[in-house]
């Protein structure tokens, strides 16, 4: 029988670095930047959260005098400071430089698998691991304790109170985001940046400003994702290679929202579920049925983009300028 009260909890925890990466690329396209190295950006978060909290835990004398707000703040200010320098060669280079945007993307991607991959496999060497991994517990402890009173009020607080603090904070984002972008005069001038960027300079917006402003504060969202899923999804355990697809998942959840944070939260733990529906639906001992029930995410996606690309509305198009260096002296 399919048990809904264990399913959906798994469905929001697997979904939430979704909503962190497509509210990060979401807060980034509006700029007119496509930056498809939104996977490599989440690895960088999560592994720089990881080299923090692997210090600080060996700087102890003993697990038990770890103090619990360096045992956030340090992972949290090392994923953000990591995402940010990702963010700063991304723009470096699109903005400034005024490279392709795909190809920046994708050349981000493989850098940020590839750092993640060197830094994690020599932590674990470091650590002397007998497994090809680490495993955090004593921050974990922090990062995925739920509220006290969640136990007591049975399916509800397993289903809405069960989570880490950065679940909450993913939705808070997203709906800050969403209001940020369409209520107040700094979303007004960043829609205007990402529709017509010439525009939007000759009315006496700094593009570049707000290109970069919304890039680097995207790959920060981004990268929050990863460290989610290194410090509360995963138990504080980072493996080589373990991410999967989620970044390019989170890109086309940008898409599948019409570029709207708020439609993201609901979205994203609907992409959450149909990721991990397989365990649930019984196969028996079919592993090719099984394997086929692990395509429903991407076939959703193949559906999604054809649906969305036969919609004529407007405000449900991206924005005009997307994935377009802009060349001032051409105003």
């Amino acid at each position: 029988m399919f048990d809904i009260v264990a399913f959906i909890p798994r469905a929001i925890m697997q979904g939430i670095p979704l909503l962190f990466g497509s509210t990060g690329e979401t807060l980034t396209e509006k700029s007119g930047n496509l930056n498809l190295g939104i996977a490599g950006i989440m690895y960088v978060g999560g592994i720089c959260g990881v080299i923090g909290s692997f210090l600080y835990e060996q700087s102890l004398p003993s697990p038990d005098a770890i103090n619990g707000f360096l045992a956030i703040s340090i992972p949290l200010v090392c994923c953000l400071v990591g995402s940010l320098l990702m963010g700063l060669l991304y723009c470096f280079l699109t903005v400034t430089l005024r490279a392709n945007q795909n190809v920046t993307g994708l050349a981000m991607t493989t850098f940020g698998v590839g750092f993640g991959n060197f830094f994690g496999g020599s932590l674990i060497k470091l650590s002397g691991a007998e497994v090809p991994s680490i495993a955090l517990s004593a921050t974990n402890a922090y990062f995925s304790k739920k509220l006290p009173f969640a136990d007591d009020l049975g399916w509800f607080g397993e289903i809405f109170l069960s989570y880490g603090f950065l679940a909450y904070l993913a939705i808070i984002i997203a709906l800050v985001v969403a209001y940020v972008l369409k209520h107040t005069r700094v979303g007004l001038h960043l829609r205007a940046v990402g529709e017509n960027p010439n525009t939007a300079d000759a009315a006496g917006i700094n593009v570049n400003k707000y290109k970069y402003m919304a890039t680097c504060i995207g790959a920060m969202i981004a990268g929050l994702g990863g460290l989610y899923y290194v410090m509360d999804y995963a138990c504080g355990v980072w493996s080589n290679d373990a991410f999967g697809d989620r970044g390019w998942l989170a890109i086309a959840l940008v898409i599948f929202t019409l570029w709207k944070p708020n439609i993201g939260v609901l979205a994203s733990f609907l992409f959450g579920g149909l990721y991990i529906l397989y365990i649930f639906l019984p196969t028996g001992t079919n592993l090719a049925v099984k394997e086929l029930y692990k395509m429903i995410p991407y076939v959703v996606t193949i559906i999604v983009l054809i649906v969305t690309s036969m919609r004529n509305r407007r405000e449900d198009q991206p924005p005009a300028s997307l994935g377009l260096a802009y060349f001032r002296e051409e105003r």
